[in-house]
């Protein structure tokens, strides 16, 4: 293990043994390399006259650019478009991002947190995170309802064991029962137990209800003081995207913050769909650990872990997304905008929740209440199997999550086409139940 490596370990141990603790072997071993990187960045402090360090061409104190480049480029410096972002992400976007995720979270207005992190996409961020706390012989846990790629990132990718225990229990409500029980048999195990909550839920569209994140938050800081320590993932994609007044209006990670110095939330979000800029993949981590009064030592050696793993994958982040997103947040018309698209994509949750309750003898909808999607349950079909005749027959594309589940992406819908879509999706399942 190199030498800077074992700094950062020291330090992260001595201000919290406990986080240490829960850092896999490869999070142990990784470091920011002392090499062109801290070298440019001390030239670009100082070097005053001439700064011949990173490999980029300059022309007359700019990015050197080609014209059929920088001409479909509006309100962008060279700089700001086509020079290398800094490998944690541009300084003065996570600084702005800090202050969005305080505002839309008020009860972390005193909360120690750490300056996020600049990531591509949440994707990147999940797989920094596999990388930092799990090992082969960890536990994940997922609820049976979750994205795929989880188990690729966690299971496939880093060799973890994922436990999965029921989304709903038999109230229709979240179960945190179940989860407790998982939770609390992988720190039986382990000593260490992985919680990976994604609200509001893909594939379900399901967020917690205010005392459903009570009963949740309440619960695991009562487990925390039995012995074992837990990472709780918060991959907050859909954040903001909640249809329904009684939905808890703040990230489970808010609730999480500082309750236990065992207990360790790390938040994922991201302009990726707060801010409808998928393919621009600016996203963020964010940490939140109780360490008497060290919590800065541990998020100084995290950053420069974090940072040498970006720099040993994809290097550094795209700069032109950042310093749009940038603009975007610095922007007072940017929020206006946003509403205006929750707005529309509240109207297509309502109208596919009324729609999709009228069929009830071919499926039943699951609850929803937020997010970009809804499921239904088939009753009579394989989900795939009709799936694949809906889009063969009538051109309607849907996602099969399983041989039960279907998945429907209202979000990329025009309202006044769910009607439509719904019924198309009826008159297939009755076409394919009369010849069964």
């Amino acid at each position: 293990m190199s030498d800077a490596a074992l700094d950062l370990n020291r330090t992260i141990r001595e201000a919290s043994p406990a986080f240490f603790s829960v850092l896999s072997q490869l999070g142990r071993r990784m470091f920011f390399p002392a090499g062109i990187l801290t070298q440019t960045a001390e030239a670009n402090e100082k070097a005053h006259r001439l700064n011949a360090t990173i490999g980029i061409a300059r022309e007359k104190g700019k990015a050197m650019f080609l014209r059929e480049i920088m001409s479909h480029i509006e309100d962008l410096d060279p700089d700001e478009a086509l020079d290398y972002a800094p490998a944690t992400g541009n300084r003065e976007l996570r600084r702005k991002w800090l202050e969005r995720i305080v505002q839309k979270n008020p009860s972390l207005k005193n909360a120690n947190l750490s300056l996020p992190i600049v990531t591509s996409g949440i994707t990147h961020g999940l797989s920094i995170c596999a990388d930092i706390f799990t090992d082969p012989s960890d536990i994940v846990i997922l609820p049976d309802k979750h994205w795929g790629n989880y188990r690729m990132i966690f299971g496939t990718r880093r060799g973890a064991e994922i436990r999965l225990f029921p989304f709903f229990n038999s109230e229709g409500s979240f179960n945190v029962d179940e989860l407790l029980r998982v939770t609390r048999s992988s720190l039986e195990e382990k000593g260490k137990a992985i919680l990976l909550l994604n609200f509001p839920n893909n594939p379900i569209g399901y967020s917690l209800k205010e005392r459903e994140a009570k009963n949740l938050t309440d619960r695991l800081a009562s487990l925390c003081m039995r012995g074992g320590n837990i990472v709780v993932l918060v991959d907050d994609a859909y954040s903001g995207f909640n249809y329904e007044p009684d939905i808890v209006s703040e990230s489970v990670f808010s609730l999480l913050a500082g309750v236990s110095e065992t207990l360790f939330p790390v938040k994922l979000d991201g302009a990726t769909k707060e801010l409808f800029a998928w393919g621009l993949r600016v996203a963020f981590i964010t940490f939140s650990i109780n360490a008497s009064g060290k919590e800065n030592l541990v998020y100084d050696a995290l950053e420069k872990k974090i940072g040498g793993f970006i720099r040993a994958t994809v290097s550094n982040c795209s700069q032109i997304s950042q310093s749009l997103v940038l603009k975007a947040l610095m922007n007072p018309e940017t929020a206006r905008q946003e509403h205006e698209k929750y707005l529309i994509l509240k109207r297509r949750a309502d109208t596919a929740r009324n729609c999709a309750y009228k069929y009830p003898d071919l499926w039943e909808p699951y609850n929803f209440n937020s997010g970009y999607f809804m499921c239904v349950r088939m009753k009579h079909l394989d989900a795939r199997d009709f799936r694949a005749r809906l889009l063969e027959k009538y051109g309607i594309g849907l996602i099969a999550e399983n041989e039960t589940d279907v998945r429907i992406a209202f979000s990329g819908v025009d309202e006044e086409e769910i009607p439509l879509l719904f019924d198309i999706m009826s008159q297939c399942a009755r076409e394919m139940s009369a010849k069964t």
